[in-house]
């Protein structure tokens, strides 16, 4: 019994090798995105691979590249529109997000930060969410939010 066990998994192992894994091929690399807000920053505007579209975090800076004046309400608009701004690049809106990560500089903020980020999703089709409070975001940001979406 054991044998048989052994020699199944044998073959889901040797089939995942040959064909790959579903939904993506083995020739398939991620395709990256270069930021053109900070170009001179070791990272990429987005990732995508298998069908799915991984976005660095964003804060609430302007087009060029520094915080808008005001605090978190007007960061927190201004990081959201930014994330809706790269996926709108990427053919995909803000019903195509799955799961996002926020990182505030104070988590007594995150009141005034909700009321600006469920305005973007439909009334209970929000994604999946994680949050926390860090001593210290890029440029001295109030806000960062990091989100991945699927492709339809």
């Amino acid at each position: 019994m054991k044998s048989l066990h052994f020699r199944a998994r044998l073959l889901v192992i040797t089939f995942i090798f040959i064909v790959g894994s579903p939904g993506a091929s083995a020739a398939e690399k991620p395709e990256v995105f270069p930021s053109k807000r900070y170009p001179d920053y070791p990272f990429s505007e987005a990732v995508s691979y298998a069908g799915v579209l991984y976005l660095s975090g964003d804060i609430g800076a302007g087009s060029d590249g520094k915080l808008v004046a005001g605090g978190i309400g007007p960061e927190s608009l201004q990081t959201m529109e930014n994330i809706k701004a790269t996926l709108g690049r990427h053919g995909l809106g803000m019903d195509d997000i799955i799961k996002c990560t926020v990182f505030l500089a104070d988590i007594a903020e995150w009141p005034e930060f909700n009321k600006v980020y469920a305005a973007y999703f439909d009334q209970g089709r929000y994604p999946a969410r994680s949050a926390l409070a860090a001593s210290g975001l890029a440029l001295r940001a109030r806000v960062e939010v990091e989100c991945i979406a699927a492709s339809p």
